[in-house]
């Protein structure tokens, strides 16, 4: 008779939930120890840009390893963090001028919320210390992170520990822009929203708005409407206030342009990127600081009061660094692109008329269906069938690796899925993306609602 599995100790995410033991990837797929192989429409959690084992990263990170693991920033800086900034510098939005290298998303944002209040201290303004973000916006679980992040259901059990932050509506279009209302006018209202925020807070007193070029995790790819973002950015300079632009999932090519707020005609002052940045073959993310900001701080303590034990990590930057070689080299933003029409295209073939779903969202690879219980109300499922997880359960059993999420329209009630595939992602592999979505769809609805 063979041994029963041991119990795990790791502590996992979900207590009582088993999962599958990853020992391998190839390109699109994760294979479990089964020999199962997972499609992995999702990129884990829009991370995975260049897939699985691809061996010029794999080469990089080998040839640093023989060279050096790891030197602490405080003595030495090393040859890879520095020619990694110089590719981030050389093709970030006008004006940047330094990179601030982190462990990922969460440490990116803390880093940068600390940055802003820095500045405003060594520039003589040290009465600003509030922030402004959005409802239903993710920025991370650290506590500054989770502070001007706007998903109540996330927030809830940790709110006592929180920075007070003041948060206004979402671009949410699909179910905030009235049905008289032009997209133009429905942006201009959002931004109307923000100036009354900054008046009652005190345009001198507020550090930075911050928000999320495309919205992740928490809202399933939502496009900010053409201009909003334009009249956010005129609205920060008028008062002074810092604008902080977190693509660490929307970014990094993952909406067809390396950086998604050039699309948007829009320059940060501090730009928060990770997830594809290193595309998970190790943990890395960013700050990239505007050159006032980091004159600012030269002429005033002279150092960024701030830093981790691993910022600038050798390894992590030499896998980052190839990956952006390999993007840059083999054309794929103009592939996320092509592949992001083609996504598009399929979702709406096959779920553009279905009764349950309401909303086909998104740019380049980063695209999201919202599922509704009646679309002509917009109505969404009871949060009790818990929609997203059984969606997430059907696709896995049908080899699929997807992104849902609940709590959509106010961190407790909608359910969205997001995917976010690999920007390798082939014809063939959007066929198989989009079929075998359809089919956990209607099996976890069917499930659902017997």
């Amino acid at each position: 008779m063979s041994n029963p599995t041991p119990p795990s100790r790791i502590l996992h995410r979900q207590m009582a939930h088993a999962l599958p033991v990853a020992v391998g990837g190839e390109g699109l797929y994760l294979i479990d120890a089964q020999g199962r192989r997972y499609l992995d429409a999702s990129g884990g959690a829009a991370v995975s840009c260049l897939g699985h084992g691809h061996p010029e990263v794999l080469a990089a990170m080998h040839a640093q390893l023989d060279r050096l693991a790891y030197a602490h920033t405080s003595f030495f800086t090393t040859e890879v963090a520095e020619a990694l900034a110089e590719t981030l510098v050389r093709d970030a939005p006008a004006g940047t001028s330094h990179a601030y290298f982190v462990s990922g998303g969460s440490e990116a944002v803390e880093a940068a919320l600390k940055l802003a209040r820095q500045y405003f201290v060594e520039t003589g303004q040290p009465q600003r210390r509030h922030f402004i973000a959005r409802r239903q916006s993710y920025h991370g679980n650290t506590l500054g992170a989770l502070a001007v992040g706007g998903n109540a259901l996330r927030r809830a059990q940790f709110a006592p520990l929180l920075v007070d932050v003041a948060h206004v509506a979402p671009c949410y279009e699909y179910r905030d822009r009235q049905p008289d209302e032009s997209a133009a006018a429905y942006g201009q209202r959002l931004v109307a929203e923000l100036a009354e925020a900054i008046a009652r807070l005190g345009g001198d007193q507020v550090i930075a708005f911050v928000a999320e070029t495309v919205g992740g995790a928490t809202q399933g790819a939502t496009v900010p409407v053409p201009g909003y973002l334009r009249g956010v950015r005129e609205l920060c300079s008028q008062h002074g206030i810092l604008l902080i632009l977190d693509e660490v999932m929307c970014g990094m090519g993952r909406c067809g342009s390396l950086h998604a707020c050039t699309a948007e005609g829009v320059t940060p002052d501090l730009l928060v990127v990770a997830k594809g940045l290193g595309g998970g073959y190790q943990p890395i993310g960013a700050v990239l600081a505007q050159q006032h900001i980091v004159d600012a701080i030269t002429r005033g303590s002279g150092a960024f009061q701030h830093g981790h034990t691993y910022i600038g990590h050798a390894m992590a930057c030499a896998a980052a660094l190839a990956v952006q070689r390999v993007i840059r080299r083999d054309g794929l933003l103009a592939r996320v692109q092509r592949q992001g029409d083609g996504l598009r295209q399929r979702l709406q073939a096959k779920f553009g008329a279905h009764p349950q779903v309401g909303d086909i969202r998104g740019r380049g690879l980063f695209q999201a269906i919202e599922l509704v219980q009646d679309r002509a109300r917009k109505q969404p499922f009871d949060p009790a069938l818990r929609l997203h997880a059984r969606i997430k359960a059907c696709a896995m059993a049908e080899g699929l690796m997807v992104y849902p999420m609940g709590g959509t329209i106010d961190g407790r009630h909608g359910d969205h899925v997001l995917l976010a595939p690999p920007f390798i992602v082939d014809d063939d592999a959007l066929d198989q993306i989009v079929q075998r979505l359809a089919r956990a769809v209607d099996a976890a609805l069917a499930e659902a609602l017997r």
